[in-house]
């Protein structure tokens, strides 16, 4: 438990502050968890450093932080284009896609952009040089300050099936220590931003529901090697097959939330709750430095 440990000053976390900055990645398998609470108050407990909200299809994270200074620019990625003078239907591109994004129809190849992928490899198996590249808009990037903490939201337009383009170069804004707030479940958006993470704090809500999703993203950042620990947030009781499951794998639990029908209230009203609370900067600190003695 948190409060059994002895954390001094001059913990890990403060050396890898100044030495190698951290990547610390907060996810859930669910939505509702309490996963952009979690973010934005490590984010506040940190205070100079970077918060990169990747939850493209839904960023709430500005919400609380409220940015100014805004800039914001568009995310665009590769389409191939196909010159009808130079394609003589030979259908290399259509057979060497692996992600069955093209397709020949009516003597001209047609691309289902939903499901490419802009490997480039149909221009590079096109005998006839026929394939070129075209840019498609498929979301923006909204950057801006909330004290010392640069803000990076990443917004996905309308419509697109994939957030992974918008999401790599958001974490391409990345300096100094960044708390990365996943998008929830366990998708490809998911894993996308798990990958550029060095610790990830797995948010749970201590139900049955809850658990359930608790575990596939436990197998997420498993498979990908990465270390973790658990906040258990909203508790008003003990749930006794999370708190086994997380000591037979050996879980660090971060911290346990009780429930708190004020900080609700404060939530609601889109307040980060380091920022009003003494005691919740201090327990959002404490999480930051027993993250540190686990790296």
């Amino acid at each position: 438990r948190l409060a059994e440990r002895k954390i001094g000053a001059a913990d890990p976390f403060s050396r890898r502050l100044s030495g190698n900055p951290m990547k610390i990645a907060c996810l859930s398998g669910k939505g509702g968890a309490g996963k952009t609470f979690v973010a934005v108050n490590l984010a506040a407990a940190a205070g100079d450093c970077t918060y990169i909200d990747c939850d493209v299809e839904e960023p709430n994270g500005r919400l609380f932080l409220k940015p100014e200074q805004l800039q914001t620019t568009t995310v665009t990625t590769l389409l191939p284009a196909f010159d009808p003078q130079k394609c003589t239907g030979c259908k290399q591109c259509v057979q060497a896609c692996r992600f069955h994004a093209l397709m020949y129809i009516k003597e001209k190849p047609m691309v289902f952009s939903e499901v490419c992928h802009s490997c480039g490899l149909c221009g590079l198996v096109c005998p006839e040089q026929a394939v070129s590249e075209t840019q498609k808009p498929v979301g923006i990037l909204e950057q801006g300050k909330h004290n010392a903490i640069r803000v990076v939201s990443g917004i996905l337009n309308e419509g697109e099936a994939s957030g992974v383009p918008v999401i790599r170069q958001a974490l391409q804004q990345a300096e100094g220590t960044t708390i990365l707030d996943c998008p929830p479940g366990s998708a490809c958006n998911v894993m996308e931003t798990v990958l550029a993470a060095d610790y990830c704090v797995l948010v749970v809500e201590p139900t049955a529901f809850g658990f359930h999703n608790f575990q596939m993203v436990y197998e997420l950042v498993n498979l990908l090697h990465k270390p973790c620990g658990v906040v258990i947030d909203k508790q008003t009781q003990p749930y006794e097959p999370l708190e086994r499951f997380c000591a037979e794998h050996r879980l660090t639990v971060l911290d346990t939330i009780p429930y708190d029908a004020k900080l609700a209230e404060q939530l609601a009203q889109n307040e980060i709750a380091a920022e009003r609370f003494p005691q919740h900067r201090e327990r959002f600190a404490a999480i930051l430095k027993t993250i540190g003695g686990c790296l």
